[in-house]
């Protein structure tokens, strides 16, 4: 089966996470990507500590189901096939800082004009107006910015805390995906491309608002929690190890309480009886639940809340999560052989489709390694082919 983004042409300018997270996804689900890297390649080339063969782990990931063309847009004639390329392609996808592609010829209006019907997608910091505009940015500005550090914040030293991953490049990149995919949805009903611009703040904002700045939804009646519903109370010690609890309805907490032995004092106990009172009374709630937890192995309360029906799970680590039954059982992570960097691991696409698979249908690409190939697709002659070779225009990989 082929993927339901199958026949979908996007040419991918973008680098470093966001936009090539975006560009996998799409080519995860079947577009014909073609990534398109100056003469010195993709900063996630360069060396890192996850890599095999010279080929980076993170690089690998970020950049799968797509064909590498090396093109020199510095160059007249490297503009010239770009061009070319866009009257062809159903996306341009591109992470500059903004005003760089208009300052290099590539800007809305122009690829606009040469193809009606592209879908432009711009993924920015911080979008293309106002103080903070034109600032050099990555995640971890992002999370400053939106509240995500401050959110993580240590309750007891109230120091901001970065979340450790690079949370917001990756809601962008899922982001910008959904937004291509409604543009080209749209375009089967009126014809016509156009802009799409998606920043990492918007999407931030949007993914911290139901529940981390919800105190914040009503105009003029803002609250500013001291300390927001901490999460770090949903891990637990136990005599062994740590156990991860989330009860939400009355039956849960039931469960929990039960589990733990002490449904006698807390569904009858006026401090711990309903959401409020535990709320008012949290410190003491709190800890009568530590104590409690460590009252049992990890394996004694999995067992007990499996009888209750309590929200729960052992903590994997890393390495756990390679070996844990529920993972295998999914399939969630897939093995295949990368010409370069051999054996490999990844997630599969996360969707599962009845009709239009997806998959990883190749590996990410060397350097150039498709560039004659790509050419030739978009209608380029072999004399021009080997013209633009000749002056360094394009590269192409060699074995």
């Amino acid at each position: 089966m082929s993927g339901p983004l199958n026949g979908v042409k996007v040419l991918d300018l973008t680098a470093i996470y966001s936009g090539p997270i975006c560009a996998s996804i799409l080519g995860d689900h079947g577009a014909d990507v073609v990534k398109v890297e100056p003469p010195v390649g993709d900063t996630m080339r360069g060396p890192s500590r996850h890599a095999l063969n010279g080929v980076p782990g993170p690089f690998a990931m970020l950049n799968r189901n797509k064909r590498s063309l090396v093109l020199d847009l510095k160059k007249e004639e490297g503009k010239q096939v770009f061009e070319r390329m866009v009257q062809k392609a159903d996306v341009v996808l591109e992470n500059f800082r903004p005003g760089v592609l208009e300052r290099m010829g590539f800007g809305w209006d122009g690829m606009h004009t040469l193809n009606p019907r592209l879908i432009y997608c711009s993924i920015t910091g911080l979008g293309n107006v106002g103080p903070y505009s034109n600032r050099r940015v990555y995640d971890a500005v992002v999370q400053a910015i939106s509240g995500i550090a401050t959110l993580q914040a240590d309750p007891m030293l109230e120091r901001p805390q970065m979340v450790n991953t690079l949370i917001c490049d990756k809601i962008t990149a899922i982001t910008a995906a959904q937004n291509i995919c409604s543009a080209l949805y749209a375009r089967e009903h009126t014809g016509n491309g156009q802009r799409i611009e998606v920043s990492m703040l918007d999407s931030s904002l949007f993914f911290l608002w139901p529940d981390s700045m919800a105190s914040f939804t009503f105009v003029g009646k803002e609250q500013e929690l001291r300390h927001y519903a901490s999460h770090r109370y949903f891990v637990r010690e136990t005599k062994d190890g740590y156990v991860v609890t989330m009860p939400v309805r009355r039956g849960e907490w039931e469960g929990l309480f039960t589990s733990l032995e002490l449904d006698d004092l807390l569904l009858d106990d006026p401090r711990f009886n309903t959401p409020v009172a535990r709320r008012q009374n949290s410190a003491v709630f709190q800890q009568l639940l530590n104590d409690a937890y460590k009252n049992f192995t990890t394996e004694e309360l999995c067992g007990r809340f499996e009888k209750n029906e309590v929200p729960y799970a052992e903590v994997n680590s890393r390495a756990d999560v390679i070996d844990d039954p529920q993972i295998e059982a999914m399939g969630a992570l897939m093995e295949f052989d990368h010409p370069y960097g051999g054996r490999m691991r990844q997630p599969r696409p996360p969707g599962r489709f009845s009709e239009t698979s997806t998959d990883i249908f190749r590996t990410s690409p060397d350097l150039g390694e498709h560039s004659q190939q790509v050419l030739d697709e978009y209608g380029f002659s072999s004399e021009e082919i080997t013209e633009l070779v000749n002056g360094e225009v394009i590269h192409q990989a060699t074995d």
